[in-house]
C-alpha cells in the first residue's frame, strides 16, 4: 500500500515537473541549445588556456572550429515577432534588429579569427589568448544590450 502511494506521488511530482519547460524543438529551445554548447566549449578553450584544464593543441583547434560553426546558427532561431515563453533575450533583440545582427556579425567574425589564431603552429598562448578573449568580449557586448540578467 505504502509503495503504491509512493509511486503515485512520484508519478504526479514528475509530471509537474515536466511541465513549465522549453519545448527544445521550439525556436527559444533551439537557440537555447545552441547558447549552451558555446558556453561549454568557450569554457574549456578559455580553461585550457587559464591551465584548469590540460592543454591540447588539436583538441583547442578542433573547439575553435565547433565554436565558430556553432556561432553561426543561434540567430536563425529568433523568429520576427518575440515568442510568448520567457526568453532572457530583452524586447530590444526585436526592437533594434540592426543593431543585434551587427554584434551577432561581430561574434562570428571573432570566431572567425580564433579559428585563424588555433592553426598557427606551434601553440602559444600569446597567440590564443587574445583572440579567445576577443571571443569572450563579443559575447558579453552582446549581452550586455541584449539579455534581460
Amino acid at each position: 500500500m505504502t509503495l503504491k502511494r509512493l509511486s503515485v506521488v512520484l508519478l504526479a511530482c514528475l509530471t509537474l515537473s515536466a511541465c513549465g519547460g522549453v519545448d527544445p524543438n521550439s525556436p527559444l529551445g533551439q537557440r537555447k541549445a545552441i547558447f549552451k554548447q558555446m558556453l561549454k566549449t568557450g569554457e574549456d578553450l578559455g580553461g585550457m588556456l587559464r591551465g584548469r584544464i590540460p592543454f591540447d593543441g588539436p583538441r583547442f583547434t578542433e573547439g575553435a572550429i565547433r565554436l565558430d560553426n556553432l556561432s553561426r546558427e543561434p540567430w536563425k532561431h529568433f523568429p520576427q515577432v518575440k515568442e510568448q515563453e520567457h526568453t532572457s533575450a530583452t524586447d530590444d533583440v526585436w526592437q533594434k534588429q540592426a543593431r543585434f545582427q551587427e554584434l551577432a556579425r561581430a561574434l562570428e567574425a571573432a570566431t572567425g579569427e580564433l579559428v585563424i589564431a588555433s592553426k598557427v603552429q606551434p601553440y602559444k598562448a600569446s597567440n590564443l589568448g587574445p583572440a579567445v578573449q576577443k571571443v569572450e568580449d563579443a559575447c558579453s557586448a552582446c549581452h550586455k544590450e541584449f539579455r534581460d540578467h
